[in-house]
């Protein structure tokens, strides 16, 4: 296959799996992140970027690490599981989730990105 016709697959692949990753993620969360961006709210754009970009950073680590399709998409359920879990614990142990992205609380929504962050960089690192 050339080798341009094998990036495009992937390129368009791994999109594929970043938007399945953000209607699930958006549609799990107990708010409406993409109606709260759009007003401005800087907690839930936080929040949604941290997990979108941890949620990359597995994908991005599974491309560079698998040489089949099949294994790459497993790999892409595999960190979409780990980020809605680890975006459960979150919420439920540190509490006040919902009411404090609503109420644009910048600093919790950076923290719940982070955490989704580091729990992808650590999923991309196991993936090699």
């Amino acid at each position: 296959m050339p080798a341009i016709l094998n990036y495009l697959l992937h390129l368009s692949l791994a999109a594929v799996l970043v938007l399945i990753f953000f209607v699930v993620y958006t549609r799990t969360t107990p708010f409406d992140e993409v109606l709260l961006v759009r007003q401005g709210n800087k907690a839930a754009a936080l929040s949604l970027s941290g997990a979108l970009i941890g949620f990359s950073l597995t994908i991005a680590s599974a491309l560079v690490h698998t040489a089949d399709y099949q294994a790459f998409a497993a790999w892409a359920a595999g960190g979409l599981v780990v980020q809605l879990a680890v975006y459960a614990v979150a919420t439920r142990l540190l509490r006040m989730a919902k009411d404090q992205i609503e109420a644009d609380n910048a600093a919790f929504g950076c923290l719940l990105g982070a955490i989704s962050l580091s729990i992808g960089a650590i999923n991309a690192g196991c993936i090699s």
